[in-house]
């Protein structure tokens, strides 16, 4: 070591690179110019194009990063890096989704506030992203706790609130249906122009009446709904944060589904944007793929099945209305409103099996037992492919409207409301869950498609055939194909009054409540009739008030009764409150709401934040936002035909977990901003790509439970074999899985930069294989990126006296060609997030320049500029070193010469027969005639046709065959 006190060391890597890091913080080197707001600096804009890049909202964990997360991070800032080298007006800003339960438990468990607690775990992760040398805007940098945050999330809500969705209006861009002012309904009913449902006169209606009226039409509103509740946690969770088990994936705590009046988001009135303008936006086709299942878009058709004996109908959608001769039995989820009212006081009716009661003495008992069990279900274990159906019978029955029949009508637990109507007409012979649902229970099976050939008699049938078993006295459909079959029963359903085409989805409406304490606030009061108010802007932000304690009061977990006591409902002088809502009304009495949002309010919008986060006056100054986000000249590649830009995020990285409800809601609220005139984007994200995972060794023990593997050790076989592996002196076994606490197998990227260095840890990251795929960590393989850092270091720097030993001297022409070919190579990785390759190129340009007595300045400086999005800091120091007093950040990026991209010289394959027989170096611009003359009279070509010779072909300058008699 004394010999190199220059050598570049991870001592020294750390050195570099923390005092990069200040001097950047110092002089804002990565602070973006806004045309507008604040923060305008229109001189500095100019005429620059933009680029807009960002990563997906961390959640500040107590346990720091792992060496997983900055995968995104690290390609966001290389692409970043890249672009402002050529002279774009780059973003680049994270911030911190800071409300949410872990925090909150936390509290819970200790007494301590989640305030202090996140801020706390906001410190260890600002020091480690710092750490990583990462290019962010620091003064755009928020946080959804933070009261000037979560002031324009509450704004925001109180737009939607006071929003309706009018399918009948016309969009700017020629599209139909879009949200309004509830103010315009509200003039709407009061001048006759649109009836009021029921019929009223709008101003005979009481200030009740009237606010009923318009939370059928508010894009938010409460209802009544099934949710999932977890005493023990004291809050609903989403479907997201239960177990296949049906407990809580925090705690897990017993999870119950009950009703409760929530907040809603009126999502489902956007669907069909949300899933068409998919078209208009570049994203992997998986990514689309998962969204537009989730949104379940289905032509169909809803069908009535009277109730025998009452005055309803039990109403079902079908996309195999076809089908409708083979109904036989109908199955309600065990939430279906009709339920109560179908089961029968009394015993069983006439007729009724062993099998369908459940071992009930009644249908009460037996529906009341059967949706107790289904509570504790998880939609996910209810819908699990292969679970035993079961079920019970209600006891009632209904009309199959086209055959008459009377069938009989069950609960069962695979049927959700959340999906459809809740309720589905089964046709065993053509549906599989319905087969074995009517075998267990020996119901009715009749076919009405002609099964293919050869297909089993004790299977159901689900592809397309001719109808069969199909027809009354009015309507047949036999023998013709499902597309004329479904047609044709639709017609009939419409003229009967049985039902009519119609599209179905399964996306529901967004559950926005939460019972917690560490979530926004509502910006709503209500008066004495129950009525919900929009507090107006100058009472924004409502804020947290501290609580007595955030333990949950109810968490019974055997008494599915229990209610939820929101924390914020204890502090009686902050629910109770006088104001004056400025309405003319003057100072009223009003209940806050105690539910908070769930922290998908936070992350529905933050990008937009990032754009003018100084600004007190607007949630974004509409200047900033069109500059950033507004839509460009030419729609993403393969948009439909005639299609404008959408707009949004130029590049937007993160986990594919999250790529359908974040980028969903986000893409809602987005939406029904633009259309309130707040945003000129449609969409919140133009480009999405969602990087792999990292995964590492992790090991079980033999309970098959994971045991911390840094805590492993390695057994090598001396015979040679396999290695094994023991903890705690107890044999375990290894897999690999995407690091995580879960596996208990995390590898922490402070380790990594003490023991190598930040710049060490990006070039491996990005070296490890194409961003999109997972890939395994090998800790033995960063010293390969060390070594490449090394040797671009020596190539630069003498390690012994530490002067720079680059010298002024022309560029050879093996040495021109091989940088300008790297310069055209990474100039075309870089833009499409091929680090991997670009980092090979330029090991190879760096190993090429080792072998040469002395590097000529000009390739040494275009290396490290190249590297510099890769390596920002050896990249500074270098440039520093080679007497450049500016960052390398704004350093212009190397343009190739085109000149020096061609060929000099090329292999030219030389076959006899269609065998390779030898190969040549031949000038790339030879003639065929040159080409054949020089192959003829090759030694071994010679020896080869002897006997004369048929035919050459020549294909210049690659490749020759020639051809013996």
């Amino acid at each position: 070591m004394s010999e190199t006190p220059h050598r570049y060391t991870a001592q020294m890597a750390q050195q570099i690179e923390l005092a990069w890091q200040d001097r950047w913080q110092e002089e804002g080197t990565f602070h973006a110019p806004n045309p507008a707001g604040p923060w305008a600096e229109p001189e500095k804009v100019g005429d620059r194009e933009k680029l807009l890049v960002l990563d997906m909202f961390p959640y500040p964990s107590g346990a720091g990063l792992h060496v997983g997360h900055p995968l995104g991070y690290i390609a966001t800032d290389v692409f970043a890096r890249y672009h402002r080298m050529t002279g774009k007006n780059v973003l680049h800003c994270l911030g911190y989704d800071a409300f949410g339960l872990p925090a909150e438990q936390y509290a819970v468990q200790t007494g301590q506030h989640p305030r202090k607690t996140t801020e706390a775990n906001m410190v260890v992760m600002k020091r480690q992203l710092r750490r990583l040398g990462l290019g962010h805007d620091d003064r755009r940098t928020i946080a959804t706790i933070d009261p000037d945050y979560y002031t324009w999330t509450q704004w925001i809500f109180t737009q939607i609130f006071n929003a309706w969705y009018d399918p009948e209006a016309v969009r700017p861009d020629g599209g139909v249906g879009r949200a309004r002012p509830i103010e315009e309904l509200v003039q709407q009913f009061a001048a006759g122009e649109r009836p009021v449902p029921g019929g009223a006169d709008w101003a005979s209606l009481s200030a009740a009446e009237q606010s009923a009226v318009l939370d059928d039409f508010r894009l938010a509103y409460t209802s009544e709904a099934p949710v999932n509740w977890a005493p023990g946690l004291g809050t609903v969770l989403s479907n997201e944060e239960v177990t296949n088990d049906g407990r809580s994936e925090r705690g897990n705590f017993p999870v119950f589904k009950t009703n409760l009046r929530q907040w809603m988001m009126r999502i489902t009135a956007y669907a069909d944007r949300l899933a068409d303008d998919l078209d208009r936006v570049d994203w992997p086709d998986k990514v689309k793929a998962m969204q537009r299942n989730w949104i379940g878009r289905s032509q169909g058709a809803r069908v009535a099945f009277p109730v025998v004996g009452h005055d309803a109908s039990i109403e079902v959608f079908t996309t195999r209305p076809d089908t409708l001769f083979g109904a036989t039995f109908m199955v309600l989820a065990p939430e279906h409103p009709l339920v109560d009212t179908l089961v029968p006081t009394g015993g069983w009716p006439e007729g009724t099996t062993p099998a369908w009661t459940g071992g009930e003495a009644s249908p009460q008992a037996a529906v009341a037992a059967y949706r107790l069990a289904a509570s504790r279900k998880s939609e996910l274990e209810r819908q699990t492919e292969g679970k035993d159906k079961t079920g019970v019978f209600t006891g009632a029955f209904a009309t199959n409207p086209v055959t008459g029949t009377q069938v009989p009508v069950f609960v069962a637990d695979y049927v959700l409301m959340g999906y459809g109507t809740g309720a589905i007409m089964a046709v065993p012979a053509q549906d599989e869950r319905d087969w074995d649902f009517a075998a267990k229970y020996e119901l009715p099976v009749v076919r009405t498609v002609q099964p293919s050939e050869g297909h089993p008699e004790d299977q159901a049938f689900t592809g397309e055939g001719a109808a069969i078993n199909s027809s009354n006295d009015e309507v047949s459909l036999d023998g013709l194909p499902v597309a004329e079959a479904k047609a044709t029963i639709i017609e009939w359903l419409s003229a009967k009054g049985f039902g009519e085409g119609t599209v179905s989805y399964k996306l529901r409406d967004w559950l926005f409540s939460r019972q917690r304490y560490w979530g926004e606030p509502f910006p709503i009061v209500f008066d004495e009739d129950g009525v919900a108010h929009a507090v107006p802007d100058s009472m924004l932000p409502v804020e947290l008030p501290d609580v007595p304690d955030y333990s949950p009061k109810t968490f019974d977990p055997d008494d599915s009764s229990s209610q939820p006591e929101p924390p914020l409902g204890r502090v009686q002088e902050w629910v109770d409150v006088e104001l004056d809502l400025g309405d003319g009304r003057g100072v009223r009495k009003f209940r806050r709401e105690t539910n908070t949002m769930p922290n998908w309010a936070g992350s529905c919008w933050y990008y937009l934040r990032y754009l003018d986060p100084a600004n007190h006056d607007a949630f974004v100054d509409p200047g900033n936002e069109a500059y950033w986000m507004g839509p460009q000249a030419t729609p993403v590649a393969g948009a439909p035909e005639g299609a404008k830009d959408p707009g949004g995020v130029d590049l937007y990285i993160g986990g594919v977990e999250h790529a359908v409800l974040h980028l969903l809601y986000a893409r809602f609220w987005h939406k029904v901003l633009h259309d309130l005139g707040h945003l000129s984007s449609e969409e919140p994200f133009r480009k999405y790509f969602s990087q792999g995972y990292i995964q590492a060794p992790a090991f079980r023990d033999h309970r098959g439970q994971p045991v911390e593997a840094s805590e492993v050790v390695e057994v090598a076989d001396p015979a040679g074999g396999e290695p094994t592996y023991t903890w705690q002196g107890q044999p375990v076994t290894r897999e690999f899985g995407k690091i995580g606490k879960s596996l208990k197998n995390v590898v922490s990227p402070d380790e990594m930069c003490e023991q190598y260095g930040a710049d060490t840890l990006r070039v491996y990251e990005m070296s490890m294989g194409p961003l999109e795929l997972s890939k395994p960590w090998e800790t033995r393989a960063v010293v390969g990126a060390q070594r490449f850092l090394q040797r671009l270091w020596r190539n630069v720097v003498d390690e012994e006296t530490g002067e720079v030993r680059v010298v002024e001297a022309p560029l050879d022409d093996a040495t021109a060609r091989a940088l300008h070919k790297t310069i055209d190579a990474v100039s075309r990785d870089f833009p499409t997030l091929g680090f991997n390759t670009a980092i090979a190129r330029l090991i190879e340009l760096n190993n090429a320049l080792t072998k040469l007595d002395a590097v000529p300045r000009e390739a040494a400086e275009k290396l490290v500029v190249m590297v510099a999005p890769l390596a920002p800091h050896i990249a500074e120091e270098l440039w520093s070193r080679l007497g450049h007093d500016e960052t390398i950040t704004y350093a212009p990026f190397p343009v190739a010469d085109p000149a020096l991209l061609v060929e000099d010289t090329v292999t030219c394959v030389v076959q006899v027969k269609g065998k390779v027989r030898d190969r040549l170096e031949v000038p790339a611009e030879i003639s065929e005639d040159a080409l054949r003359e020089q192959v003829l009279a090759l030694p071994k070509v010679q020896a080869a046709t002897e006997g004369g010779i048929r035919t050459v072909i020549v294909r210049a300058p690659k490749l020759v065959n020639v051809v013996p008699l």
